[in-house]
């Protein structure tokens, strides 16, 4: 019965970080609006997962948490897959945002694009038109900072450094979607239940590693992550009780609003 209860557990913790985003990808999918996700929570997930898979290399912690960083980077990809294809299919300006920007003079003869990585527009960063795009900054993530790992992985404190940058990254996960709640001053087209499922599955995710004597820097970030989680649950019940009118603000020529 304890073998049962150990291997319940640990898939729980390999699949169960996955569970909270399937009523927000049906949602969009359903709705085809992708408004009230911020795609800014997959960065911050992608980021945190790929720096934590690094990290084991330097630390071997417990398998199931490697299992769920890969399952979660694949997850993401697809949720950013599906939001792009909502936006642009729903964006009324034509113009095109590439990870690495391309030529205006090829763009009106309608020729390929020449491009270069020296090109990249900071202004939209993460607001891109292609799928593809969000993949070759991934991999161009994941190269440097493997690149960079595989120097100082012998050096115990850049090892230490790492694994509590992955997990605090990842205790981030619910701040831009707190922000973005917060700019709109509604919570309208954000799945409530992906909410109750973060709250629910970081609680015991938090459990999971204090039980397993996980690294510090896991229990740590686990319980501000529940703390970020029970913000955006209040923000719930303001809007939805308290409805507030938007505040009014200049949008940015890059378009401050989360995808």
């Amino acid at each position: 019965l304890r073998q049962l209860v150990a291997w319940g557990a640990a898939g729980a913790m390999v699949f169960g970080g996955v569970v909270p985003y399937i009523p927000q990808y049906r949602h969009i999918r359903r709705s085809q609006n992708a408004e009230g996700f911020s795609t800014y929570v997959c960065l911050v997930l992608l980021v945190a997962n790929i720096l934590r898979i690094l990290f084991w290399f330097g630390r071997r912690f417990e398998s199931p948490l490697l299992w769920q960083s890969i399952i979660m980077i694949f997850t993401m990809l697809l949720m950013l897959k599906l939001c792009t294809e909502v936006r642009v299919s729903n964006e009324l300006n034509i113009k095109r945002r590439s990870f690495a920007a391309a030529d205006s003079k090829d763009e009106e003869i309608k020729a390929p694009p020449k491009r270069s990585y020296l090109d990249f527009d900071l202004n939209y960063f993460w607001h891109w038109s292609k799928f593809t795009d969000y993949v070759q900054c991934v991999l161009t993530f994941t190269g440097v900072t493997g690149y960079i790992t595989y120097l100082w992985l012998d050096s115990s404190l850049f090892v230490e450094a790492l694994g509590f940058l992955a997990v605090f990254t990842e205790a981030m996960l619910g701040v831009p979607q707190l922000y973005h709640n917060y700019q709109n001053r509604s919570t309208e087209g954000m799945s409530v239940k992906m909410v109750l499922m973060w709250t629910s599955g970081d609680t015991f995710k938090t459990v999971y590693f204090i039980l397993n004597q996980a690294p510090f820097q896991f229990s740590i970030c686990g319980l501000l992550q529940v703390f970020v989680d029970i913000a955006i649950l209040l923000q719930v019940y303001l809007y939805s009780y308290y409805p507030q009118k938007p505040v009014s603000h200049t949008v940015h020529p890059a378009s401050t609003k989360a995808l």
